[in-house]
């Protein structure tokens, strides 16, 4: 007698029929389904960890003197008041998403939870990279992280006048949240 319904009992059949011999569990794969469990239960007890210093330090070592290019170009864009207010204009219509209105990641909510983090640009670590390699970051992005390329959207003068704003940003907070963000900004 099945313990199946009878309306379900043509479904089994037609499984028993064509699904097994497809899969073949009853032959040398027949521990498959207990393997895959296994391994899913293995895989959701793994958890992410940060990096260790040690990583942290290789990381930055490759991104700077590796990965990144641009090292010995130089801006030729004079440091005037005019060309940084010109760099922090397209920087807070382009950037401002990401790293917020200072450039240090001010009001932007998943700054610190998407990984890797989104670096405030006022750190010690992205100061470190010459204007050349600033630049490229910008013309090119960084891959894996969340930095996208700028894909012809800026002229050179525009990225060099970027690379002006990032070196003479304001104390973090003082520009206030991006209006995305809270629905103002100061």
């Amino acid at each position: 007698m099945s313990i199946l319904p009878s309306s379900l009992g043509g479904v089994y059949d037609e499984t028993q029929t064509t699904l097994i011999p497809i899969l073949n569990l009853n032959g040398p794969m027949k521990h498959l389904p207990a393997i895959l469990l296994l391994s899913t239960l293995v895989l959701a007890g793994c958890r992410a960890t940060p990096p260790s210093p040690t990583e942290t330090k290789v990381a930055y070592w490759t991104k700077h003197h590796i990965t990144v290019g641009g090292k010995k170009d130089i801006n030729p864009i004079k440091a005037s008041a005019e060309n940084i207010e010109e760099g922090k204009e397209l920087f807070t219509s382009y950037c401002m998403v990401c790293h917020g209105l200072d450039g240090q990641n001010t009001g932007v909510p998943f700054a610190a939870t998407i990984s890797p983090p989104v670096p405030s640009l006022a750190l010690p670590q992205v100061q470190a990279y010459t204007d050349g390699q600033l630049k490229w970051i910008i013309k090119n992005g960084i891959y894996p992280s969340g930095m996208p390329p700028s894909n012809g959207d800026f002229s050179n003068d525009e990225m060099w006048q970027m690379v002006l704003y990032i070196r003479h940003l304001p104390k973090a907070g003082i520009l206030g949240s991006p209006a995305v963000y809270n629905g103002s900004s100061k």
